[in-house]
């Protein structure tokens, strides 16, 4: 099987720099990382390219010029150009425990998808890590986090758990209903084309979520791992957010989980006149 790994990206050189740390040790090395990125300057590509020279897989780095929050778009793009058999999203400002790949790999069944969580970190504890914490996993042990601000028991078992039978058995307990988390989800490619992906009418707010609900209403089960496949999430500011969005989302949703859709026409595949809205994304060199 193999595994393309979708990472979303805006301006956001640092943590995107982190994150493709963390995905070059992983104990199962993806087929190919996508960098979807919604229109950034630079260094973002300059990122890019430092990791290309020393990646073992292909890193492919798919860009749109940024007018507004088109996260949607250019996630859609990221699919078309994805090669594998089965995608694994996350987000730039997401670090990948070393097994993240592999436990969403392992876990992978015909018709279902993954659910998984995140431990999110503080902003003086989103700036402490190091390459090399990342590279040795240092930062995702518990003494770390502690000495960086993450407090709570939970945390702690979460950590703990996810490397033995226990996480199984929390994943199977926990009272939260699986749904697709862009930070920290996975499906089938042939599953994502047959609703047609994203939603490219969505902006923050749930954009994720309403792709779930499509494959819920397509056949697909979601499973959660979320106390075996971890990452963690740095915190930064969020200028795009709005109430507006939130409600414009909301309502989309609505119709989606009402009609039991199962396919937005503001996808993948999109009318003539849409479609020629849409800039073509650029795969940098």
């Amino acid at each position: 099987m193999r595994v393309s790994v979708i990472i979303s990206t805006f301006d956001s050189p640092r943590w995107l720099e982190n994150a493709l740390w963390g995905y070059a040790c992983q104990t199962r090395i993806p087929w190919e990382v996508i960098v979807a990125d919604d229109g950034s300057g630079p260094e973002t590509l300059a990122v890019v390219r430092r990791h290309r020279e020393v990646a073992r897989r292909p890193l492919v780095h798919v860009w749109q010029p940024h007018r507004g929050f088109r996260k949607c778009g250019i996630l859609n793009r990221a699919i078309e150009q994805a090669t594998g058999d089965y995608l694994v999203f996350s987000d730039g400002d997401c670090i990948p425990r070393a097994d993240f790949v592999a436990t969403h790999a392992d876990l992978a069944r015909p018709g279902h998808a993954l659910s998984g969580g995140c431990i999110r970190l503080p902003l003086a504890a989103s700036h402490a890590g190091t390459r090399d914490e990342i590279v040795a996993g240092t930062c995702m042990e518990p003494d770390w986090l502690r000495r960086h601000g993450v407090r709570g028991v939970r945390t702690r078992l979460r950590l703990r758990a996810a490397r033995g039978p226990a996480g199984w058995l929390l994943d199977r307990c926990t009272p939260t209903r699986p749904s697709f988390n862009g930070h920290n989800a996975s499906a089938w490619r042939a599953d994502v084309i047959r609703v047609n992906g994203f939603d490219e009418r969505m902006e923050y707010g749930g954009l994720d979520r309403e792709l779930g609900e499509r494959l819920v209403h397509a056949g697909v089960r979601f499973r959660h791992v979320r106390h075996r496949a971890i990452c963690l999430h740095l915190e930064h500011s969020r200028a795009y957010v709005n109430e507006a969005s939130w409600a414009r989302n909301r309502a989309i949703r609505r119709d989606t989980r009402r009609g039991r859709l199962d396919w937005t026409p503001f996808g993948i595949v999109q009318d003539g006149a849409a479609a020629a809205g849409r800039a073509a994304p650029r795969v940098a060199a």
